[in-house]
């Protein structure tokens, strides 16, 4: 007869989305007699386990020692799809995502970006129109989704890539059970209404209504003011910060003198203060840890939820 004990909230079973990569196992007794245990344990959520079995049966000495299985599972605890990611806000994501040691796919028209870096090759590039997406190579293992898909021309392109795209995305997604989807919108202004009836904002909106509505609980949305950093364009590289950054600052230093000007329409045009491109990054990693993270953020609630990840 043998006795296997072991400690149940040593482990955990992955949920159906979860993915896992190569696992490690050494046994110090016959893989035969455990071998239903095994798969069990190299399908779940696991870092270490330690199983101790005990022997008593004929033929077999009491005296011997109990042997050990580590089961070692080099898994990412998170797994993210970013939509658009070889663009300005998306490569961002990425790349800070590596730095925290999440796993990344990116599904963009352009794949692979043209420049490198070593966070470049531990991202998962691929190639695609999110209206044409194979989704099964794209979102299966997944547990967050993140679009930065966005852009200006004519009222009917504006709606489709801010709205419609975005849509079919976030279908997609709750489609093939991804628990959590991040939206990168856009601030208001302070627009008087007839102004956000535009096909950029009108498309925004619309997304994010779909974002809410199909993601209650787990929606994201990020509500930046206009974005800065080092973007890169056709192998040139245009500095924003060098506007953005010291616009913010001057912004934030002089907040008390323009704060009664902030009621009048379209007072945000020239007030909203710029958002770093990293802060929307790290605010991005932190929608993607933390479950109470949920709703509609703030350019203040953005830098805050980036500064919380920065620490």
């Amino acid at each position: 007869m043998m006795s296997l004990s072991y400690s149940a909230a040593a482990f955990s079973t992955a949920p159906s989305y979860c993915f896992t990569s190569t696992t490690r196992c050494r046994a110090l007794f016959p893989y035969s007699q455990n071998q239903h245990l095994i798969q069990h344990l190299s399908h779940s959520n696991l870092r270490k386990v330690e199983i101790r079995c005990n022997y008593a049966d004929a033929g077999i000495k009491e005296n011997i020692n109990p042997g050990t299985i580590d089961v070692v599972a080099d898994v990412k605890t998170e797994r993210i799809v970013v939509l658009g990611g070889s663009g300005f806000v998306g490569s961002a994501i990425c790349k800070a995502a590596v730095s925290k040691g999440i796993e990344v796919i990116s599904l963009s028209r352009s794949g692979r970006p043209s420049y490198s870096g070593s966070w470049v090759d531990q991202v998962t590039w691929k190639s695609g129109d999110v209206f044409y997406a194979n989704w099964d190579e794209v979102l299966v293992g997944a547990t967050t989704v993140v679009s930065t898909l966005g852009g200006f021309g004519s009222e009917e392109q504006m709606l489709r890539i801010n709205g419609e795209a975005n849509v079919v995305a976030v279908n997609a997604a709750k489609d093939f059970g991804i628990p959590r989807f991040i939206l990168i919108s856009v601030h208001d202004y302070n627009l008087p209404s007839f102004l956000l009836r535009s096909g950029y904002f009108t498309g925004k909106r619309k997304a994010e209504s779909e974002v809410l509505s199909k993601y209650p609980n787990s929606g994201v949305v990020l509500r930046p003011a206009f974005i800065y950093g080092k973007r890169k364009v056709d192998g040139f590289e245009i500095p924003l910060d060098l506007i953005g950054e010291p616009l913010e600052r001057l912004l934030r230093a002089t907040e008390n003198f323009t704060k009664p000007l902030n009621s009048l329409p379209a007072s945000d045009l020239l007030l909203a203060p710029p958002v770093s491109v990293d802060d929307v990054a790290y605010a991005v990693i932190n929608a993607v840890r933390d479950d109470d993270f949920f709703g509609i953020f703030t350019i203040e609630q953005i830098k805050e939820a980036a500064a919380a990840v920065r620490t």
